[in-house]
């Protein structure tokens, strides 16, 4: 998926050529570039940049000297890539557009997991993500040290609120969901959103889920869930949590906690590729 991702980037950018380079730069030419860091946060994508570099010429040459997941500070060298000048100057753009893309994820995470530091709270992303490259945001959520929730949606049933209300209710949307599982011999979790206690109590009358997701319920309300809720069921909190107030909802002991904002919030991290 990563090379395909890469592949129809370059299509994109590159097109009939990037004349550009063709037209200025002798095809014989050597050079080197350094990537440098202009912002402060986590640092994300340079596994990915290699794969990049590799993949348009592999006879590109690149020396890193920052992992992914490392703290950075405005003037940093995460790396040199040396080579083909023509090379390095068309995948330029690429490779900054997703490392500073996934760099701006993974810092907004890392804040983000630092608030909830000491409790049991796993933080999870959601599929709120750019279409196309999912895969990069998601690789840098784990970078910043969250953790994934489902990829698609195909790897996990998420009963959601429209889910419930076109299948008629709670108790059909989980039967049907089983029985589906059953008839197509899927190995898959069910999670089921509920937006108060009443269909909380409903969901646990039928069973047959293995997490529940109470969708903005405040602490309070999630307390008097976790009071009720069977240790069975996994449980993740879901709903206009912020930075500010996470801590408050961690603190509950609720299992897991998603932020959308994780990805469709974060704003890019700045750095720039320089001719050495």
């Amino acid at each position: 998926m990563i090379l395909e991702l890469i592949d129809n980037a370059l299509r994109e950018d590159i097109g009939d050529g990037d004349h550009s380079t063709i037209s200025c730069v002798p095809e014989s030419a050597i050079g080197k570039a350094q990537l440098l860091i202009k912002e402060d946060g986590v640092l994300a994508g340079i596994e990915l940049a290699e794969i990049i570099f590799k993949r348009f010429d592999p006879s590109l040459q690149i020396e890193i000297f920052l992992k992914d997941g490392a703290a950075v500070k405005s003037g940093d060298i995460a790396f040199i890539v040396s080579g083909s000048s023509r090379s390095i100057l068309t995948t330029e753009r690429l490779v900054l557009n997703c490392m500073q893309r996934m760099s701006g994820i993974a810092t907004q995470t890392n804040k983000i997991v630092s608030c909830i530091e000491g409790c049991v709270t796993k933080l999870l992303d959601t599929r709120k993500t750019t279409p196309g490259i999912r895969i990069l945001e998601k690789w840098a959520v784990r970078i910043g040290g969250g953790h994934n929730h489902r990829f698609g949606l195909f790897d996990m049933l998420m009963l959601k609120d429209n889910h419930i209300d076109y299948a008629g209710g709670i108790r059909l949307a989980i039967l049907r969901a089983n029985d589906y599982l059953k008839s197509q011999k899927k190995n898959l979790k069910i999670e089921i959103e509920v937006r108060n206690l009443q269909e909380l109590k409903e969901v646990l009358e039928v069973g047959m889920v293995d997490r529940i997701m109470l969708d903005n319920f405040t602490p309070d309300e999630i307390r008097e869930a976790l009071k009720i809720i069977p240790k069975q069921y996994e449980t993740e909190a879901s709903g206009g949590i912020t930075i500010e107030t996470i801590r408050s909802f961690a603190e509950t002991g609720v299992q897991f906690i998603s932020v959308g904002a994780l990805t469709h919030s974060a704003k890019s991290l700045d750095m720039s590729l320089k001719a050495i």
